[in-house]
């Protein structure tokens, strides 16, 4: 593990003794980006009260002209997830004075085959709550599930390339992501990784629903 990686580290573990708290990373088998500098952390907590849970979000330590790592547990509901990520989108797109053009946003997660940290960028995401109307192509991803429904197809979410290669268009659509609002972030994570290659699919990142 090299310097950037343990002082990363270093920081979450301050934190997390810190304020008695923890945030349990996803986990998948493969590193999207696997280094970030000039972050700013921001932390999504698990939480339950009563039989309700919560999530407590920390964003003191972000500042808008740094990239920033997002690290949310992955027991928590996207549901309860996206809103969040929705506001802190907006308060840095919005920014004019401190903006920064060539500072993204990304999730972390946990490599479990290479055993490091790695990162998933989201920037251009756009997310909205509500089951999508109309587009060319909607991929539909339910909770607890690595299945794909599509035009009334259902394939496994590994060959989804190879779905979207079959399908021989005349012109490239615009794919639209729907996900199952009761998935948790890790099976989010985990879908993103092994469908990451849609973006390079179409001429622009894939808008996200939350249905």
């Amino acid at each position: 593990m090299n310097m950037k990686y343990s002082v990363l580290l270093l920081c979450f573990f301050m934190l997390a003794c810190t304020s008695k708290e923890d945030v349990l990373l996803p986990k998948s088998d493969h590193t999207v980006v696997g280094d970030v500098t000039d972050h700013s952390p921001i932390y999504m907590f698990f939480k339950t009260k009563d039989k309700d849970t919560l999530v407590d979000v920390n964003r003191k330590n972000s500042i808008i002209s740094t990239n920033w790592i997002l690290n949310i547990d992955k027991r928590l509901p996207l549901k309860l997830v996206i809103p969040e990520v929705i506001k802190l989108q907006m308060k840095k797109r919005e920014e004019k004075a401190h903006k920064n053009a060539l500072a993204e946003n990304y999730y972390s997660y946990a490599d479990s085959v290479g055993k490091n940290m790695a990162f998933l960028p989201f920037t251009h995401v756009y997310y909205e709550i509500g089951t999508p109307m109309k587009a060319d192509l909607i991929l539909y991803f339910k909770k607890g599930s690595k299945l794909v429904l599509c035009n009334n197809t259902t394939f496994d979410r590994a060959k989804i390339l190879t779905y979207l290669s079959g399908l021989n268009l005349e012109v490239t659509p615009r794919i639209i992501l729907a996900f199952d609002k009761n998935m948790t972030f890790d099976q989010y994570i985990q879908t993103k990784v092994v469908i990451r290659e849609v973006d390079s699919f179409t001429n622009e990142t894939p808008r996200e629903f939350l249905f």
